[in-house]
């Protein structure tokens, strides 16, 4: 014994402080602390002392100074708060009332009982315990079928055994802690109510997860709004509300069923609490402030949504069963799949709101980065820096939300300074099942929405059969969104009453759940009952409302009998109000600008910071601004100096330029140098592209993080919010955009002819065959061509609006530009033209540099314009009869094939023309250049592998452009698996044979 108090004498703070919370030997573990030497160092560690007066000592050096005592002192004192008289032990104020120190007059006496000690330290432990694991015992399942096994009483006798209470201990008062809020105005309780209102608290039909937030003033305010005593109490008229809301949200369901009895709807059925849910939390956060709310979900409930929470009009649903014909251009998209946008009266808070649902495919989860993106662009419009107008709200099923890999990575832009969109709802819709994968196959975490977690978002589970629990957790999730401005999560756990879909048999694979299912009443009967019961409404009440709303859809539904036509515009979520009216469909402004524009922007972006002698650039970048300031000088830009004139050149016009990607502020190869950084001075950073003009639209150049599929995804929502503005984004090498394939297909090359959506946006992507391997070299140009929607077969009639009306007609363009003018001029026009398309440029790798891929200010002054293709210019132009091969490429190849075609003294023998814009084809201009030289064969060479790159999609264009009396061969590397070699020397054995071949005469 004596040992063991030595031991325990010399133990360190941290050790004996986990015994203490253990509760193992508490009795002991005191004893011997008290035998421990007096030491009155400020520096000695917490618990060291024996005497009040140590303690006191501790306080007042605290209180002067916290660094002045130890570190384990400090967190101690931050974490207690004081209410007893100066002479009583701070360290035992909060443990111990006074009425139970026995022999207590004013006068610290010594050490206090330790069984009073022990018992009030073991009630914080409880008071704690519940907190943290409280969730995980709570009846969150209204199926009964993931109630954890907890036999009656068998926490009290858990209490019993770990903390050594005993019944007669139950009715003892005990200080609360200040870290619970269960008292109300009462400091004292009894162990037997400490323990009911925990229970009732944390462990009913609310499981609130948040003890992992590293912030003490967040917690306790989670504590307060659930812990405190009738926080959850409501009036008559908001049960009425929910019960009239819960009505709809069950009776639209009902009426589709009827109506529709074999079509798919993706119905809400089992999880019917959805729809009061996010119009509670539409009406809590417009009384806080919020203007607008973009959501995001998927197809289950979608429906529903649209008509109850937009308020979309009914009889547009309805009329989206009948199968009619489109009056208005697009291949549409299911009825589950589109989105709206609508501006209404809040009925509840008296205030307007914006509420646009964002169109989505079937891939789940991959709408939540756009979703993102469209609410930090509406928000930076309307200068709501801090988020306090413009929010999201992000609807997920349980299987999608921890299952998908976008869903992580969304949430990792939630606190990126140039990414956040200052806290997001997530609502997760709890099925308790994939399509037909119990959760114990489909993940590995206690609960779905476990991913959360790393971005510290509270996590509110609730049983969805209890609308009032729901109810409470939907207000305290707007406030906390509105209060911290960062992401929460609603998990609504409920169930699926039907299959997949309603004509999926769910019983081939979940049979004993849904034998339960089938006897369950639903939400709404439940929750009309319990209101009878108490008295708040009449039967007869519940059966009006019922009536009244199913009277509603069948008005609706006779009126969508009356249309014949359907309009996929009346599914817009993003319009652009006056974009389109009045401009000329077929007219493109000028992108060429005066030289003395050219010249400004050039010597800003050459120009060290005004502060030059404070500001400390690195020599290196001294050097590349020297350098940029000769090419002004010398009237000549080379890629990087025609990407910053394109942007200034907008940014003067009023256009705001968002540049994102990974390393895109000094770029991959180190070409711009947007951001200049002192190298004396930790975030001290310059960017000249935002002083250029005093009236400048902004300039955003933002490094992401290494995410490709949601970050893309945020930029393509950004685009859909604003056409008046430049966005791009840039992949780190070409390669890795295949990571994002999911956004590519379903939403940029697809989402005008699904939705109806435009979108400008501008995706960068390095390209070359360079001998870099296989992840280094190619940005899989064929994928792009593949999906580009002009006919092969079909050459459009010729007119001067030839270039102009094939833009319009496509759904985007892909480009591989060879010289710094022309990329210059397709940037600007993106903005140009009357109409958004998405623009897909091959951006080069060794041309930033080459010496060659210079342009002179000529090429980019007033009346030029970007050229679809550069033709040949040489002295082979100007003897075209006698030219004896024409040579059709694209990119970087070309400076490869001039040079061999140099060193092989052949310029008067063979012409080169470059197709600078893929797609769509340029008809006109290849048929014309093929035309000159009559006499010539006609080849197409690439550095891609046969299978890749152009070659598959301009074969037969060129074809129907020389009306198939000329032929044209490929010459290239041939068909590959891979992109590229590894091998450097098979790689420059591949670069010989594919010159030599193309430049054989």
């Amino acid at each position: 014994m004596h040992r063991a108090n030595s031991a325990l004498s010399m133990a360190s703070p941290k050790k004996i402080a986990s015994l203490l919370i253990n509760g193992s030997n508490r009795g002991k573990i005191l004893s011997a602390l008290a035998s421990r030497p007096y030491n009155s160092a400020a520096s000695e560690p917490f618990l060291n002392g024996t005497t009040s007066n140590y303690v006191e000592e501790m306080y007042n050096n605290w209180l002067r100074d916290p660094s002045s005592v130890h570190t384990s002192w400090d967190a101690y004192f931050r974490s207690n708060t004081y209410s007893a008289p100066p002479n009583l032990a701070p360290a035992m104020r909060n443990m111990v009332p006074l009425s139970s120190v026995s022999g207590f007059s004013g006068v610290s006496t010594g050490a206090p009982d330790e069984k009073i000690i022990d018992d009030h330290l073991a009630v914080q432990a409880i008071i704690r315990s519940y907190q943290i694991r409280g969730h995980s015992i709570a009846h969150l399942d209204p199926l009964d079928i993931n109630i954890p096994e907890v036999p009656e009483n068998s926490t009290t006798k858990a209490i019993h055994a770990s903390f050594n209470f005993g019944e007669h201990d139950m009715e003892r008062q005990f200080k609360l802690p200040s870290t619970t809020f269960i008292g109300g105005n009462e400091t004292h309780l009894s162990l037997r109510e400490i323990l009911n209102r925990l229970e009732n608290v944390y462990c009913n039909k609310i499981g609130v997860e948040f003890m992992f937030i590293n912030s003490l003033e967040q917690c306790n305010w989670i504590r307060k709004r659930f812990e405190t005593p009738s926080v959850m109490n409501m009036t008559s008229e908001e049960k009425r509300l929910i019960l009239a809301r819960l009505t709809r949200a069950t009776g639209f369901e009902a009426f589709l069923a009827k109506k529709f009895s074999s079509e798919k709807r993706f119905g809400l059925e089992g999880c019917e609490m959805m729809i009061p849910a996010l119009k509670q939390l539409i009406d809590v956060s417009t009384e806080l402030g919020v203007e607008s709310v973009i959501m995001g979900m998927p197809h289950r409930g979608r429906l529903n949504t649209l008509a109850n929470v937009c308020r979309k009009p009914l009889h547009h649903i309805f009329t989206q069963f009948a199968g009619l014909e489109a009056a208005d251009d697009g291949s549409g998209d299911v009825k589950y799949h589109l989105g709206t946008y609508i501006e209404r009266l809040n009925r509840v808070t008296n205030k307007n709101i914006r509420l646009a649902v964002v169109a989505n495919p079937s891939h789940l989860e991959a709408v939540d980065p756009i979703v993102q993106g469209k609410t930090r662009a509406e928000q930076f419009y309307r200068g709501d820096n801090e988020g306090k107008k413009v929010m999201s709200i992000l609807i997920h099923g349980d299987a999608a939300f921890c299952g998908q890999g976008v869903v992580y990575e969304t949430m990792h832009l939630s606190d990126l300074p140039d990414y956040t969109t200052h806290g997001t709802i997530h609502v997760v819709a709890n099925n308790q099942i994939g399509f037909t994968t119990d959760p114990r196959f489909s993940r590995s975490s206690p609960y779905c929405t476990d991913v959360a977690r790393v971005v510290n978002a509270p996590i509110f589970h609730v049983n969805a059969d209890d609308p009032e629990a729901v109810m409470h957790v939907c207000k305290v999730a707007s406030e906390w969104r509105a209060t911290f401005h960062k992401d929460v999560v609603i998990d609504l756990v409920g169930y699926r009453r039907n299959g997949h879909n309603e004509i999926d048999e769910p019983m081939f694979t979940q049979p004993l759940m849904y034998q339960k299912i089938k006897k369950l009443k639903t939400t709404l009967d439940l929750y009309a009952d319990r209101l009878i019961a108490e008295g708040t409404v009449t039967v007869e009440e519940v059966k009006s409302v019922a009536e009244k709303y199913e009277k509603i859809c069948e008005e609706a539904f006779e009126l969508a009998k009356k249309e014949t036509h359907i309009k996929y515009k009346d599914w817009l979520d993003s319009p652009w109000s006056g974009f389109f009216e009045g401009k000329d469909p077929c007219k493109v402004s000028p992108t060429g600008l005066k030289e003395e524009t050219l010249v400004h922007i050039g010597n800003r972006f050459s120009s060290p910071p005004p502060n030059a002698a404070e500001f400390v650039i690195h020599k290196g970048l001294l050097r590349v601004l020297a350098a940029r300031a000769d090419m002004v000088e010398k009237r000549i830009a080379d890629w990087a100096m025609a990407e910053a004139m394109a942007f200034g050149s907008l940014l003067k016009e009023g256009i705001h330029v968002r540049l994102s990607g990974q390393d895109v502020e000094r770029g991959t190869f180190s070409h711009r140098h947007h951001v200049l950084h002192h190298q004396l001075v930790d975030k001290a950073t310059y960017t000249s592209l935002c002083h250029l003009y005093p009236d400048q639209a902004p300039y955003s150049v933002s490094n992401s993080s290494l995410s490709e599929y949601a970050v893309l995804g945020f930029e393509h929502g950004y685009s859909m919010t604003n056409p008046n503005a430049l966005v791009l984004w840039e992949a780190q090498f070409g390669d890795f955009a295949n990571t994002a394939q999911c956004i590519i297909d379903q939403f940029i090359s697809s989402g005008q002819a699904k939705w109806v959506r435009q979108s400008g946006l501008v995706m960068l992507l390095p390209h070359g065959m360079e001998g870099m391997g296989p992840e280094h070299s190619s940005c899989r140009f064929e994928r792009f061509l593949q999906m580009s929607s002009d006919d092969p077969d079909y050459f459009p009639p010729e007119s001067d609006e030839f270039a102009v009306r094939q833009l319009h007609d496509i759904n985007w363009i892909v480009a591989n530009c060879t010289t710094p003018a022309n990329y210059f001029h397709i940037l600007r026009r993106q903005i140009a033209l009357p109409f958004r398309k998405p623009l897909i440029v091959a951006t080069p790798k060794s041309l930033l540099r080459h010496p060659e891929a210079r342009s002179s200010f000529d090429e980019m002054s007033e009346n030029t314009e970007f050229q679809r293709i550069i033709p040949e210019c040489g002295s082979a132009s100007s003897n075209a009869s006698n030219v004896k091969k024409l040579i059709f490429c694209s990119g970087r190849v070309y400076y490869d094939l001039t040079k061999a075609r140099a060193e092989n003294k052949l310029e008067a023998d063979v012409a080169i023309a470059r197709v600078e814009q893929i797609s769509p084809f340029p008809f006109d201009l290849a048929k014309k250049e093929a035309e000159k030289y009559k006499n010539a064969e006609i080849i197409w060479a690439q550095e891609e592998h046969k299978n890749q790159g152009s070659w598959s999609y301009v074969q037969p264009r060129f074809l129907t452009a020389l009306n198939s009396e000329r032929d044209i061969s490929y010459v290239g590397r041939s068909s590959g698996a891979s992109t590229a070699t590894g091998s450097k020397a098979q790689h420059t054995r591949e670069l010989k044979a594919l010159l030599a071949e193309a430049l054989q005469i």
